[in-house]
């Protein structure tokens, strides 16, 4: 197997046609590269002319050792990591490839050296962790929820928790419109967000100039649709920023709880979403929706309310005590 670097443009090209995750796009990509404080290091595996693994990584060199990250921290990215694409659908000839193209990729990063801080998340896709496991990077298993959304979505009405059914259709009551809207709502959601964790004594590490960015490329290319809710007069109550890969469509910033003569107004927003991509809007090929993690007790109370399913992704990372300190400094800028 032949590891080499890779141009956006490749990279586009070397995508498969599902399996991946919206920040694997190019354009997602990007973005990163111009917000990041790195290199973006795009790594394709190849057999012959054929991708049979793909890795972006953002590489910090500090002032002592490196840091290869995929993603990089403070971006609001939940997964990126590796893609894995064998031919063979035989498991033998599958694990082969990925075990390969983990230490070819491990290598090519010099992951082993003592000033190496590694850490990638992978994408729910990703199946087989184990190869990295070996290399002796450390492993973590999280969880997001996936909803399958139906064709119909009011058949899936009744697969919803009896309190969640009675918030959407008092909310269907109410007199306001749920509407898709631009930049104006993508700065109305981001102010809010913003609000609310300073309301709530939370670090908040994104810039409006990166998901101005974010949102305006992933748009371009039906990635990207925010949905607000507005009063009969027009005023904003609510909204959502969703971002969409071929696959799924990810409830990623915004929907701060937000209640209207009684009602919460978000259950509301995440039902056009649902209902739009039963509609087969704005992707076709789209038919999950990531509720965006199912890792904290008291926002899994109402995401668990919808009935969907758990599905685990792996965390890797360096492992041993010379790590400690550099993994703190890591997890307090992602949260």
């Amino acid at each position: 197997m032949e590891i080499r670097q890779l141009s956006l443009a490749e990279w586009g090209d070397a995508l498969p046609d599902s399996g991946f995750e919206v920040f694997h796009t190019p354009a997602a990509l990007s973005v990163l590269a111009d917000h990041s404080n790195g290199e973006l290091r795009l790594y394709g595996g190849f057999k012959g002319e054929q991708p049979v693994g793909l890795f972006p990584v953002v590489v910090q060199d500090r002032a002592v050792g490196r840091a290869t990250l995929s993603p990089p921290p403070g971006f609001a990215v939940p997964r990126l990591g590796p893609l894995v694409m064998p031919v063979s659908p035989k498991r033998r000839k599958r694990e082969q490839v990925n075990g390969r193209f983990a230490e070819r990729v491990l290598a090519e990063l010099d992951v082993d050296a003592s000033t190496t801080l590694f850490r990638t998340v992978c994408p729910t896709s990703y199946p087989d962790p184990r190869p990295f496991v070996w290399s002796d990077l450390s492993l973590d298993t999280s969880f997001t929820y996936h909803l399958d959304v139906d064709e119909d979505p009011d058949a899936m009405l009744s697969s919803f928790s009896k309190s969640l059914r009675r918030e959407i259709r008092d909310g269907l009551d109410l007199d306001v419109t749920v509407a898709v809207d631009g930049e104006d709502a993508v700065r109305q959601v981001f102010e809010q967000t913003r609000a609310r964790y300073e309301e709530q004594d939370r670090g908040f590490t994104l810039e409006w100039s990166y998901v101005s960015d974010l949102a305006r490329a992933l748009a371009a290319d039906d990635r990207c649709r925010t949905y607000v809710v507005q009063t009969a007069d027009g005023d904003f109550l609510s909204g959502m920023i969703v971002l969409y890969s071929n696959d799924a469509a990810y409830y990623w910033l915004g929907g701060a709880r937000t209640v209207h003569e009684g009602t919460s107004v978000n259950s509301l927003l995440h039902w056009r979403v649902i209902c739009d991509i039963a509609d087969g809007d704005p992707r076709e090929s789209v038919d999950t929706y990531d509720l965006m993690g199912a890792n904290t007790e008291r926002l899994c109370r109402y995401k668990s309310k919808f009935g969907a399913d758990l599905a685990p992704y792996y965390a890797l990372e360096s492992s041993g005590p010379g790590m400690t300190a550099a993994k703190t400094a890591y997890r307090l800028v992602s949260r």
